[in-house]
């Protein structure tokens, strides 16, 4: 390492590896206490995602993007415990550090009372999180799943309440069952290559002695089905709608981004371990990858129009996302398609966690027969009878309704994509990257296809949505007025405003979107930066 900044690297997983272990030493009762300390934390790690993001950002000598590497004790690789930053993860650490201010100051107004060691929790899911994204061999990304999924476990039980237990006891179930994937798969590529490095494996894997090949592909695909289940791609993708559903809004908000967890590791890994210059097993269980994104997309548009809780709808809303993002990067195999994917990966990851807040602020004082009130009388055109007694003058709506319904209209624009919203924006940009740079060979059936799911994705999503709106916020049944406080609206606008700050300007975002798709289709650069020697052993003639 040549400067303190260069530690910025590690420091997004020590930081809530330290504040969390501190919190649970200080007494339950004292939540504002720990709450300062979360939001501290999460502020501190928010600043250290953007000096990564800049830095990632900006050209070296020779004009090719940095790439940042950190190894812990100054080990060589392949030896080393190697934390790696570029464009795309530090992109990650920036929207998780969002997500999680967010959620926690949400948690404020109550919800962390609710349960036990919250703020704790949180930031041991940030440094699960954090790692999975900066990590560069694959037992530590074992290590830093299991370490946010025994976070999450605790965070979906938070409030308790026999669903949120059945849906926990559901997840813990299903997650358990992919980490125990995930280790065989890592053990069989082990087995065959040697190494759990990832710049070593994109090296190696070409290099595969042809009888060894059906056992290193075999563990490929156990391994990808376990980060298929992470992701919540159909059909593996039972637990996530009920799960979402049951989990406290601000759990729910931070969840919005562990299913893209899933997606980021199988955008990296088959990218740098079977792209097109690995050899025989290049391309290998792409298809899968667009088949499976495909069957989601599907899956999630059907249980979407099906839903008859607004709950319910988020979560088939997040399994939409994520099988847009995974459908659409793998089939066109283009640095300008996944570009786009990205732009719309974080676009709809802040929709998405607004909305799971903003439904606990629209479901306070329903009745909670209301919903299935006005299904009955939509199926069979009954109308509220009318009191001939009433003066219809009007009605007056209060500002804490008007406001949540300005919101919900703001996040029902983004998921649907309307324009000229970042959603549009989002889904135009991948629309002309798949028309576009097929053009001049001809367009393909898939491109086709991918326009046709994206074109429906929107029109279904809206339908939903404004169903859902209807009834939660015209409907006639009658319900007391929610009480919002300051620190549950601010959370959902803050989100709602990057979304307008994508659609206010979208070119800057895109133009680091594609820098970062730009680096997953040529991996050189991550494996030479990886498997280079260090700074400190060149100066020193190869000691340590």
């Amino acid at each position: 390492m040549t400067s303190w900044t260069d530690h910025l690297i590690i420091l997004p997983i020590l930081l809530p590896l330290f504040i969390g272990a501190a919190m649970l030493l200080i007494d339950e009762r004292h939540q504002q206490i720990k709450a300062f300390a979360n939001l501290g934390s999460i502020v501190l790690m928010g600043i250290i995602a953007l000096l990564l993001m800049r830095a990632a950002d900006t050209p070296t000598v020779t004009g090719a993007a940095p790439i940042a590497v950190y190894r812990l004790g100054d080990w060589p690789a392949p030896f080393a415990i190697v934390l790696v930053a570029d464009r795309l993860s530090a992109l990650m650490l920036a929207l998780t550090s969002l997500l999680a201010f967010a959620a926690t100051v949400f948690a404020t107004a109550g919800w962390q009372r609710l349960g036990a060691h919250f703020h704790s929790l949180v930031q041991f899911l940030l440094m699960g999180l954090n790692g999975a994204f900066l990590t560069g061999d694959l037992f530590n990304l074992f290590v830093f799943f299991e370490l946010l999924l025994a976070a999450s476990y605790g965070l979906v039980l938070h409030g308790s309440g026999p669903a949120r237990v059945r849906a926990g006891l559901q997840y813990i179930a299903v997650n358990l069952t992919a980490s125990v994937l995930f280790l065989i798969g890592v053990s069989l590529i082990y087995a065959v290559t040697g190494t759990l490095n990832m710049a070593d494996l994109a090296i190696r894997i070409p290099q595969v002695a042809a009888q060894d090949r059906a056992l290193l592909e075999a563990g490929a695909a156990v391994l990808g089905v376990a980060f298929l289940v992470k992701a919540g791609m159909w059909p593996l993708c039972f637990w996530l709608p009920t799960t979402y559903a049951a989990a406290a809004a601000p759990v729910a908000a931070i969840f919005a981004i562990m299913s893209k967890v899933g997606i980021y590791i199988l955008l990296r890994l088959s990218l740098l371990f079977f792209g097109a210059d690995s050899g025989a097993s290049a391309m290998f269980g792409t298809n899968w990858l667009i088949a499976a994104g495909i069957a989601t997309i599907l899956f999630g548009l059907i249980g979407a129009l099906a839903s008859q809780e607004i709950s319910r709808l988020a979560g088939y809303a997040v399994l939409v996302s994520s099988g847009t993002v995974l459908a659409v990067a793998a089939a066109a195999g283009l640095p300008a398609v996944t570009a786009a994917a990205l732009f719309y990966l974080v676009n709809s990851t802040l929709a998405i966690a607004a909305f799971f807040m903003l439904i606990e602020l629209l479901e306070r004082g329903r009745d909670p027969g209301a919903d299935m009130l006005a299904v009955t009388r939509e199926a069979y055109g009954e109308d509220m009878p009318d009191d001939p007694d009433a003066e219809e003058v009007g009605l007056v709506i209060p500002a804490s309704m008007a406001i949540l319904g300005w919101c919900f209209v703001g996040c029902a624009a983004v998921i649907a994509g309307l324009p000229p919203v970042s959603g549009f924006i989002a889904k135009f940009a991948m629309l002309t990257a798949l028309l576009g740079d097929n053009a001049a060979a001809g367009i393909s059936p898939l491109s086709w296809t991918l326009l046709a799911l994206l074109m429906l994705s929107g029109l279904t999503m809206l339908i939903a949505m404004t169903r859902a709106g209807i009834r939660t916020l015209w409907s006639p049944t009658e319900r007391a007025d929610p009480r919002v406080r300051l620190a549950e609206i601010v959370p959902i606008a803050l989100l709602l405003l990057g979304c307008v700050a994508m659609t206010v300007q979208p070119q800057p975002a895109l133009s680091y979107m594609q820098g970062a798709a730009n680096s997953l289709h040529a991996p050189s650069a991550y494996t030479d930066s990886v498997l280079a020697p260090s700074p400190s052993r060149i100066k020193t003639g190869g000691g340590s």
